[in-house]
């Protein structure tokens, strides 16, 4: 019985017909929306008429190898997660493939539950990540310079004191009246610097 299907798109790339019935067949029952291709080339076909979340590609391949196929993927859409799929005797090239921005690579033949889990793992991770781009587009909208309101000269005057201070390393006190933006202002400066991978931690000290 099949599980409920999901929100996954997965592309199967691999020149060996049993590979791909065989991964097919596993990753529909486990819900995953599928498609496969024989190689490379017919892949790139696929990846211009759909959005794929994760790719399964092997890596020697006839026409377009697995490595030149991860080199297009991760040109035109880097969000894609690809898991490359190895012989022993190309373990060398999956490494590079890791080198070149692959997620993981795994060896044939393998288990079930071993790929399940790396497939599994690959899609939390790239749905983490896709948060975590959502949440930071949020803030640099939020308290980006153009979130800070205000047309007279005074106001001007604190937007270039901002620009230049969230471009230093210095350390800022931002003092004012209750309700005049201190905390827009100090989030501005953190979101604007090379500190804004970092947390912001607000302290009310009154």
């Amino acid at each position: 019985m099949s599980a409920e299907p999901n929100k996954y798109r997965i592309l199967i790339v691999d020149d060996e017909e049993s590979m791909r019935d065989f991964l097919s067949i596993m990753l529909h029952r486990e819900g995953y929306h599928v498609d496969t291709a024989v190689d490379g080339a017919q892949a790139v076909n696929h990846l211009r008429d759909h959005s794929y979340d994760l790719v399964i590609s092997d890596i020697k391949m006839p026409r377009m190898s697995g490595l030149e196929l991860l080199a297009h993927i991760k040109e035109r859409t880097p969000e894609t997660v690809v898991l490359m799929v190895t012989a022993f005797s190309t373990t060398d090239e999956a490494v590079e493939a890791m080198k070149q921005g692959a997620y993981d690579y795994i060896t044939k033949p393998f288990r079930n539950e071993e790929i399940r889990l790396i497939i599994t793992n690959a899609l939390e991770r790239r749905e983490l990540r896709q948060e975590n781009l959502a949440l930071k587009e949020e803030l640099g909208k939020r308290f980006s310079f153009e979130g800070l309101i205000g047309k007279s000269k005074a106001m001007q005057d604190v937007f270039t004191m901002v620009k230049k201070v969230a471009a230093s390393p210095v350390k800022v006190l931002v003092t004012g009246e209750s309700g005049t933006g201190k905390e827009l202002v100090a989030r501005a400066i953190h979101y604007n610097s090379d500190r804004r991978d970092g947390p912001f931690v607000p302290i009310n000290c009154g």
